[in-house]
């Protein structure tokens, strides 16, 4: 692990504050993962992390079970703590869950008109992203985007869930070496799904979200599968 990467770990220090907690660490390491500091196939060292952020190795030994049970994490005997790697199952199976939670939620949305204003700024969000060829971005803005069209639920459990699954999708964007093929395409189809709940026509909505997640896992599937170590 480079010594940079702990030098920007423990500036995370901060957020652990008085109360520091395996589940606190955790969330730290969470995000880590999600933005691609630590990548699938990566060690976790337990001297270097919990050195970086100032904590003891049972409570980093804690937060590490915690991420392995959302299936982030996996130990490998006698040889430590590493970030997934995904199978191409492993990606399947995501999207089919994908697909029945988000389908789900637009077709048991009541009668118009939805609140869609959260859901709209992940699209424009994506959109500025594009712009500036941010493609890191783009690719953070269409997870919020999924993540707020799960929370016109308006369930915290469905919410949570979701997060996880994305979460665990994420491993795999960061394998794939050309993002912009990836995640640009949908920027339209993100601006179609909102116009089209914006006229109130949930059922074209939901049939629109089908083909477009059953399109974007042919494509990671194709993109990761080019990528995927042999070993994994």
């Amino acid at each position: 692990m480079a010594t940079e990467e702990l030098h920007a770990l423990a500036d995370d220090r901060a957020l652990l504050g008085r109360t520091s907690t395996a589940e606190r660490v955790a969330d730290i390491l969470r995000s880590r993962i999600a933005e691609g500091f630590f990548l699938p196939g990566t060690r976790l060292s337990e001297d270097s992390i919990g050195g970086a952020l100032g904590v003891s190795r049972n409570t980093l030994r804690e937060s590490f079970r915690l991420l392995t049970h959302e299936r982030l994490l996996e130990h490998r005997l006698n040889r430590g703590v590493f970030v997934r790697v995904l199978s191409v199952d492993d990606v399947q199976d995501i999207y089919r869950t994908r697909s029945m939670i988000e389908c789900a939620v637009v077709r048991s949305l009541g009668r118009p008109p939805y609140a869609l204003d959260r859901v709209a700024a992940a699209v424009a969000e994506g959109q500025r992203g594009a712009k500036k060829r941010e493609w890191k971005v783009v690719s953070t803005a269409n997870i919020h985007f999924h993540q707020e069209l799960v929370a016109l639920a308006g369930s915290e459990r469905t919410d949570e869930l979701m997060r996880s699954v994305l979460a665990e999708l994420r491993l795999a964007f960061h394998v794939v070496d050309d993002p912009r093929r990836l995640h640009e395409p949908y920027l339209v189809r993100n601006q179609e799904i909102v116009d089209t709940l914006a006229e109130g026509r949930r059922d074209a909505a939901e049939k629109l979200l089908a083909d477009y997640l059953d399109d974007s896992r042919d494509g990671l599937v194709e993109a990761y599968t080019q990528r995927l170590p042999h070993d994994a």
